[in-house]
């Protein structure tokens, strides 16, 4: 490394990391409550002086784009975006993080409060610390450390805080439309610290099982929705597994089920000694990387048609299909672009190891960044997504003081 490169490293101010991460996660940011945590977001990237600008994001115009998707009924919501360097003929780079956060779940399972940053064992527990407040939190420590040491960029860093990815990505839709592309973008989800130039699809979907209801006592007499639910589910199954083996992809090869497809509520019936008369489940459906959204669809609808020929009570009563909510479309760039040699390179020079070119299974907003926005994009930050949508989700402290370093390193990189 040279010594501007040195210089950046060591102005790393690790307090600053734990301590923004813990401000982070001590504001409560669900989906649609976003508003006070990208205020908080705003007032640093002003302190750090950035040129921020904020704004009043308009969902009834969004809803009109066709990669527009949002399962939350959200009224307002902030779009953020710092900007640090000049456009000197260098290169431009997004640095993309979302501030929202899925629902704790039954917070007596959390063994500290869900919104409180708790330390222990070499990491930070919290709700939003590995997915994704730990990857903003290194963000925004990257560029204090690139304004601290006056680096002379030659290109321009934009920071995101973005509302609204978990639910369909709303937030980098609309800073997307408001002109923010680059040459580059960075978007620090955690990847275990791999660098993941691809992002699998996921669809959300509604299915309603119908029954027939009847007394419990004579239960025969009625059709249980949970009993027939029973066979979708099963060819469900079925097509994950017919659509994993026929899909496989090099940069997924360590996943059996790369493109999973999994079912995640279910509500049925509504009297316990009756028989159940509809049931309604939700859930995501993998899309591969390639893989068009509507030809996915046209597979799992096929499905459900061959589930309703042959079930005499399906073929009166079908199950009913909606695509609602999230629907993320996968997207890659190639492995040999100079922005994943660019952070793969800076990755391996601060940590001392070789870093992985790993796609991830799960759907991102890199999806709008490279189709929507032209900007060709990486997946990189700290922590394991299976530590994330669970009680005590953590992150290691470890892999933010790597990942801050490794993303502050790629910028100076890739802009010049």
């Amino acid at each position: 490394m040279n010594n501007a490169e040195s210089r950046l490293l060591n102005s790393i101010d690790d307090e600053f990391l734990l301590s923004t991460l813990r401000d982070l996660i001590g504001i409560q940011s669900l989906s649609g409550s976003e508003t006070p945590a990208q205020e908080h977001v705003a007032s640093v990237l002003e302190r750090l002086g950035a040129e921020t600008d904020v704004w009043e994001l308009d969902f009834e115009a969004l809803r009109h784009h066709p990669s527009f998707s949002m399962e939350v009924d959200r009224s307002d919501g902030l779009g953020v975006v710092g900007t640090i360097g000049e456009d000197l003929g260098g290169r431009s780079l997004i640095l993309n993080g979302h501030i929202d956060v899925v629902p704790p779940g039954d917070t007596a399972l959390w063994a500290n409060s869900p919104w409180e940053a708790t330390e222990r064992d070499g990491r930070i527990y919290g709700l939003g610390s590995c997915d994704m407040k730990g990857g903003l939190a290194c963000i925004l420590t990257a560029i204090k450390a690139l304004t601290d040491t006056r680096a002379e960029l030659r290109g321009r860093v934009f920071v995101q805080s973005v509302v609204g990815e978990e639910d369909g990505g709303a937030g980098t839709l609309a800073t997307v439309l408001r002109g923010y592309k680059a040459d580059g973008a960075i978007v620090a989800e955690p990847t275990e610290l791999h660098v993941a130039p691809a992002s699998a699809g996921a669809l959300s979907f509604r299915i309603t099982v119908p029954g027939r209801s009847a007394h419990a006592c004579v239960r025969e007499e009625g059709v249980s929705a949970v009993e027939k639910f029973a066979i979708v589910h099963r060819a469900l199954i079925e097509l994950e597994d017919n659509r994993n083996r026929e899909l496989a992809h090099p940069l997924y090869e360590r996943y059996r089920l790369a493109y999973p497809l999994s079912i995640g509520t279910v509500h049925s019936g509504n009297w316990p000694s009756s028989v159940p008369e509809s049931l309604v489940c939700e859930g995501r459906y993998g899309v591969a990387l390639g893989e068009d959204l509507d030809e996915a669809r046209k597979q799992f609808e096929a499905v459900l048609n061959d589930v309703s020929r042959t079930d005499p009570w399906f073929r009166d009563h079908p199950p009913k299909l909606e695509w609602w909510g999230g629907q993320f479309a996968p997207a890659s760039i190639p492995e040999d672009h100079f922005l994943v040699e660019t952070v793969r390179g800076s990755s391996a020079d601060v940590s001392g190891r070789e870093s992985i070119i790993e796609g991830m299974t799960y759907g991102s907003d890199l999806r709008l960044l490279v189709h929507d926005g032209g900007t060709p994009g990486v997946l990189f930050g700290p922590g394991d997504v299976r530590n994330a949508h669970r009680p005590d989700e953590y992150v290691s402290i470890e892999d933010l003081l790597i990942a801050a370093r490794s993303i502050a390193l790629s910028a100076l990189r890739f802009c010049g």
